[in-house]
């Protein structure tokens, strides 16, 4: 059961900016983006369990997905969404009930938005999701895989493609629905680095399994403006790569990042079995990948500023 809390306090003809909310707003991801759509002129509002502050520019609106309850004016503030809300994929095993919590993290979270939507009869200037390169599945082979490539049976790539169709019934209000299938994030102290930087600092990092599977990434300034070229073009609409397609491998992410860090990899390879027996079935985050394209985003007009592995390193470290 869906329950809504209306504020009897909104107003529209206070709201003077467009506004975007977030799902997932206080996150790596979040916090970047609400610093960039200020400072593009749009006011933000976050969906958060917990009571926040307001403050300039931002407004913070409670929601519990589990029990089914939003602040309706949240949605009634909206012209765009974007939806970044998850469980962490990476965070913890894949146990039965760890699988569950990732998946419904994702789709129930939609579904509470789609009911407000449609239950006030909201129109927004468009609806952004998240998604992943994990739509592809786990699998490294040489295939390189756009957007009308068909999504894999496995854990990661049924994550993902019921993440996406989650957004069927917000299109279908007429609203303009686009998701970002995102690679991984390279970004100061967070995203992937988080956990490589520290072996890397002290020597200790290496390649992990064959090294032959493929490493799509993306700096975290690329992926937010990504997410801003969704709000301002309105012509875009559906899937998105979003990575850059360098043919990076696991052999030559690690070489690299040793080498930002001055020194060359000098420990043997990691055995996969070894992150299987640590990992469980999640071992297939770092032991399989596959190559994306980013030729749809590039035809929008869209630049990636950092192409450039090394680069990219260099300023996120």
């Amino acid at each position: 059961m869906f329950i809504f809390v209306m504020n009897s306090n909104y107003n529209t003809k206070s709201v003077m900016k467009k506004n975007v909310l977030l799902t997932g707003g206080t996150g790596f991801i979040g916090k970047k983006l609400t610093e960039l759509l200020i400072a593009n002129g749009f006011s933000v509002s976050i969906l958060s369990r917990s009571v926040k502050q307001n403050h300039t520019d931002i407004s913070y609106f409670q929601w519990d997905v589990d029990s089914g309850t939003i602040d309706e004016e949240a949605i009634l503030k909206a012209d765009y969404v974007i939806h970044l809300a998850g469980e962490n994929i990476g965070a913890k095993r894949w146990t039965a009930s760890r699988k569950k919590a990732v998946l419904d993290s994702r789709v129930k979270s939609i579904k509470l938005l789609y009911t407000c939507l449609k239950l006030n009869n909201k129109k927004l200037d468009g609806f952004i999701s998240a998604s992943g390169v994990g739509i592809y599945g786990a699998i490294t082979d040489e295939q390189l895989c756009d957007e009308t490539t068909s999504p894999a049976h496995d854990f990661l790539g049924t994550v993902c493609q019921e993440w996406e169709s989650a957004t069927i019934p917000i299109h279908d209000l007429g609203i303009r629905t686009v998701q970002i299938r995102t690679g991984l994030v390279l970004g100061k102290e967070d995203g992937v680095l988080k956990q490589l930087a520290p072996l890397f600092r002290y020597k200790l990092g290496s390649v992990i399994g064959t090294g032959k599977q493929y490493m799509p990434w993306i700096h975290i300034d690329d992926l937010c403006q990504i997410y801003l070229k969704a709000i301002l073009d309105s012509t875009m609409q559906g899937p998105f790569n979003a990575a850059v397609n360098d043919k990076t491998t696991n052999t030559i992410f690690s070489e690299i990042l040793a080498k930002v860090f001055g020194y060359s990899i000098w420990l043997p390879k990691v055995p996969a079995f070894v992150l299987q027996l640590v990992l469980g079935e999640m071992a297939q985050l770092v032991l399989k990948g596959r190559r994306v394209s980013s030729d749809k985003i590039e035809k929008t007009g869209f630049q990636f500023q950092y192409t450039d592995l090394e680069k990219a390193l260099r300023n996120c470290l």
